[in-house]
């Protein structure tokens, strides 16, 4: 099929957008530009188009209305569809099973329900398919982003075998046991879906390998199909700029007052995912306090659970436990003068740069999780580049900085409490040292960069 005239030279696709909507009381629709490393790094690139979808009724007012910005096109896909391919099937198949979270001797159970979502999930990533070749110049460049859109190479390689195709996964990769628990001929159609692309990148080796073990069991190979690995870091200029900035500093001043003078602080910032494991991560600090109670009144642990996909009901519930096994701390060894965990549940960005600043630890412990850019982030900006990082081997931030973290075992209480134990025993100049290196690795790869190789590698001979 032909591109339409202006069609792009470079072209990204993702659920989500660059840009959002809202309709105000007086019916006037308002944009509000998105931040992260793809926005930053679209910006050096001329001739280029975003594909999106609408996420809400602000984007489809806005995609009625004409509202567009430049160079983003976003799709008003039916709710319903967007609902079953989004919620039923990319976070409640595909993210579960690359993260492998189902509880197997209840779940999952592949049957009417699930077939009819599939179809959705089909009907939404043919749409992407098709806009992307409508908005294509010949020979143009195609990056599609993440599990949400796993089907979109193959189909528009079908569509548009002019373009050069790539797509990259932000997930981590199931081992081929875990995903084959996935119906076969879906198994078979996500792979084959994805080797339409060129190009695959993944954040880390062991992502791709366990890819790459998938299509050698399931389809024969990747075939022709080139699979590649960029870590993407953080952007270390961006996040110590805006991390001294006048809200930045007021809300430090608040958690100051909320921690009291003198006292350690272990910090954590998170969403509410499943994968992101703060209850255990919340008891393994109950264990300090249990363990080491010369501890007790001298650590506070800063916790912040930002809830995440409340639409699902086993979200809600694990965000409920998040709070009352903070509560339960509290109750447990808190004082007249001493909260042992100061849990925020409302997102606030200058804040989460706020703790980073004041933090002595870093807990990242995650279940599994593809890359964890907090991993990254917080010993960039930490005050005094002193922060001890306490981190899962099952992140993938532990392959570029599981030298200089104390890793823990995400399952481990015993192992994660003494992990923590040592990092707020860690003499200051080892502290600095190991603080030092972590920011060097964590922005060795910054998202303008990451993008742009990406780009690159898809142009070699």
């Amino acid at each position: 099929m032909a591109s339409t005239p202006g069609a792009a030279e470079v072209l990204v696709a993702s659920n989500r957008g660059p840009v959002s909507y809202a309709v105000g009381d007086d019916g006037t629709v308002t944009a509000k530009r998105g931040g992260g490393g793809l926005v930053s790094a679209l910006s050096s690139v001329d001739d280029k188009l975003w594909v999106c979808a609408a996420l809400g009724d602000g984007d489809r007012e806005a995609v009625r209305r004409g509202i567009t910005e430049p160079g983003v096109r976003m799709l008003d896909i039916d709710p319903e569809v967007h609902a079953s391919a989004y919620n039923g099937i990319a976070n409640s198949v595909l993210w579960f099973v690359h993260h492998m979270l189902y509880q197997t001797p209840l779940e999952p159970s592949f049957g009417p329900e699930f077939r009819r979502q599939w179809a959705a999930y089909e009907e939404y990533n043919r749409a992407f398919a098709q806009a992307l070749a409508d908005g294509a110049a010949p020979g143009a460049t195609v990056v599609v982003q993440d599990y949400h859109l796993a089907l979109v190479p193959g189909m528009l390689r079908a569509l548009r075998p002019d373009l050069r195709i790539g797509h990259f996964s932000h997930t981590p990769w199931a081992p081929v046991d875990y995903f084959r628990m996935l119906p076969d001929d879906i198994a078979e159609q996500l792979l084959r879906g994805m080797l339409g692309a060129d190009r695959l990148g993944f954040l880390t080796r062991r992502w791709a390998d366990a890819f790459t073990e998938c299509c050698a069991r399931i389809v024969g190979g990747p075939g022709d199909t080139e699979i590649g690995v960029h870590g993407l870091g953080a952007d270390a200029e961006f996040l110590r700029e805006r991390a001294h900035r006048e809200d930045v500093e007021e809300r430090l001043a608040a958690l100051r007052e909320q921690v009291g003078a003198g006292r350690k602080v272990v910090v954590r910032v998170d969403r509410t995912e499943l994968s992101k494991n703060i209850v255990r991560g919340l008891r393994a600090f109950e264990l300090l306090l249990e363990t080491r109670p010369e501890w007790r009144e001298r650590v506070v642990h800063l916790a912040f659970a930002y809830p995440s996909r409340q639409d699902l009901e086993v979200y809600q519930e694990y965000t409920a436990e998040v709070s009352w096994v903070a509560a339960s701390i509290n109750s447990r060894f808190g004082t007249e003068d001493w909260t042992p965990v100061v849990l925020h549940v409302k997102d606030d960005f200058a804040r989460s740069l706020a703790a980073y600043r004041l933090a002595d630890v870093a807990l990242v412990n995650p279940i599994r999780d593809g890359m964890n850019l907090v991993a990254k982030e917080v010993p960039i900006v930490s005050d005094g580049g002193g922060c001890v990082l306490v981190l899962s081997r099952e992140a993938g931030a532990y392959e570029e900085l599981g030298e200089d973290a104390l890793g823990v075992n995400p399952y481990d209480l015993i192992g994660t409490a003494e992990a923590l134990g040592a990092a707020l025993d860690m003499p200051e100049k080892e502290r600095v040292a190991r603080g030092e290196r972590l920011a060097a690795a964590g922005s060795s790869l910054p998202p303008a960069q990451w993008f742009l190789a990406q780009l690159k590698a898809l142009h070699k001979p």
